[in-house]
């Protein structure tokens, strides 16, 4: 009796086995069918109806993991591919998907084996062939990427990971390679629409949280930085660029609120020294540093070091060369030391770009300085400053007109009496002027003496 239930037991299981395998062919070939029309959310549905009847069947895997990839679903197509060559080590279909989606992840040492997998079993396989070298091709591109980043040349990891997301499109590692060298390179905005993306999809990437800080650091927006790397490490708590970029913001701020407090109190020199170290802090924040130059230039001109204060107005404007201020500091300095043509240039480039009443009043201050300064100096001929009282400019003039007099120079070479006879003649012409109130403010203003002589006389 036992072993005739046994029989019955055994022919009923064989006979259910059937219906099972009949019914997942019927949901392989519904999957098929929606396959074939392009609607891969309804081939997903049936292959996995498939594969609950089914378990066991490797090709069903395989089906459903190529829907998987049409709908970039990398990863879980990655774990479909991975079973049905579990079931069935012969199945080329299977490893071919394994490796593309390796290749796609970004994984081309996994990518590659699977691929010389597949020329194992198939060795004229064209597309395993073609798959190994880009695999290949990724591995040489990642290998070049590494080594620029070393060197700092940026542009050309950028170029490098466009190539290799070109063969492993969402390769995360790539993207965010790619997303730090691009804020590296000053490319905010899209350093930053890379990491948003990642974030879209997966919003606890401390790689792409670190970016976003990164381009908000760079671009002087220290306190949200820091939220983004606080943010990052909570999610990573040993991403260890987070923690090296927050100390370093954090400190930044911290140096040059306390030199932007020590010059308010005019203490000058230890301003310029708190600058100087915040300066050294980070050579990578190009906004934050140029700030920090254009404040220790405005220290310099307050220390009465012009040409100190004129270098890193210009270092601020290598870092920045639409730093409206940094143009104005370092005109104000050549005005000081009467570069006007140096000044000119700063000003127009001012008012170019922002086109003021003041801005205009300044360049043609500057202007009117460098016209000035081609004509003749009667000050320093007679050797009296440009604020000299009337009585000063005469006694100017009577101690140089005694010392340049011909006949003081009677005895000399004829070169020697030539020389002086051309002094006493310039202490002559500027005396005649600055000693008459009227020419001296015409003289002041720039205007041109002769050419307004000749205007006066005809009225």
């Amino acid at each position: 009796m036992s072993s005739h239930w046994a029989s019955c037991l055994h022919i009923s299981s064989v006979w259910l086995f059937f219906l099972s395998l009949r019914e997942a062919e019927g949901f392989k070939e519904q999957g098929n069918a929606f396959y074939v029309k392009k609607d891969y959310s309804e081939a997903f549905n049936y292959y996995t109806k498939a594969i609950d009847a089914c378990p066991k069947n490797a090709s069903y895997y395989g089906n459903r993991a190529a829907t998987l990839m049409m709908l970039c679903r990398f990863r879980e197509a990655l774990v479909d591919s991975q079973r049905a060559v579990r079931l069935d080590d012969c199945f080329m279909k299977g490893h071919l998907r394994e490796g593309k989606c390796h290749l796609s992840l970004g994984n081309a040492m996994a990518a590659s084996r699977c691929f010389q997998k597949v020329l194992e079993l198939e060795p004229s396989n064209s597309q395993a062939q073609q798959e190994h070298k880009n695999a290949t091709a990724v591995l040489e591109y990642e290998r070049m990427a590494d080594f620029d980043f070393e060197k700092r040349d940026f542009r050309k990891v950028v170029y490098s990971m466009d190539k290799a997301l070109g063969l492993a499109s969402t390769c995360h590692r790539f993207k965010i390679l790619k997303a730090e060298c691009l804020a590296l390179l000053g490319r905010y905005p899209e350093a930053q629409s890379v990491a948003s993306d990642i974030l879209r999809m997966d919003s606890t990437n401390g790689d792409a949280l670190y970016v976003r800080g990164l381009c908000l650091y760079y671009e002087d927006c220290i306190d949200k930085a820091v939220q983004f790397f606080v943010q990052a490490l909570r999610m990573a708590p040993d991403h260890e660029k987070s923690r090296l970029a927050c100390r370093n913001a954090k400190a930044l701020k911290a140096k040059k609120e306390e030199g932007n407090k020590v010059f308010k109190d005019s203490n000058f020199e230890a301003a310029y020294r708190l600058y100087s170290e915040a300066l050294a802090i980070d050579p990578n924040n190009i906004k934050t540093n140029a700030k920090l130059y254009c404040n220790r230039g405005t220290v310099g001109a307050k220390l009465n070091k012009p040409d100190q204060a004129i270098e890193d107005c210009t270092s601020a404007i290598k870092l920045d060369d639409t730093y409206i201020k940094a143009y104005l500091r370092r005109a104000q300095c050549y005005m000081d030391i009467e570069q006007y043509e140096e000044a000119v240039r700063d000003y127009e480039k001012v008012y170019q770009t922002e086109k003021t009443k003041e801005h205009k009043h300044l360049l043609k201050t500057a202007q009117l300085e460098l016209k000035k300064s081609k004509r003749k100096d009667y000050y320093k001929v007679l050797g009296v400053g440009k604020n000299a009282t009337e009585d000063e400019i005469k006694k100017a003039y009577r101690k140089r007109a005694l010392m340049h007099h011909p006949d003081r120079h009677s005895a000399a070479t004829p070169e020697v009496q030539k020389e002086e006879e051309k002094k006493f003649k310039e202490m002559g012409e500027a005396f005649t002027v600055l000693s008459d109130p009227k020419k001296k403010t015409r003289y002041d203003c720039g205007h041109d003496l002769e050419d307004d002589s000749n205007n006066m006389g005809g009225q």
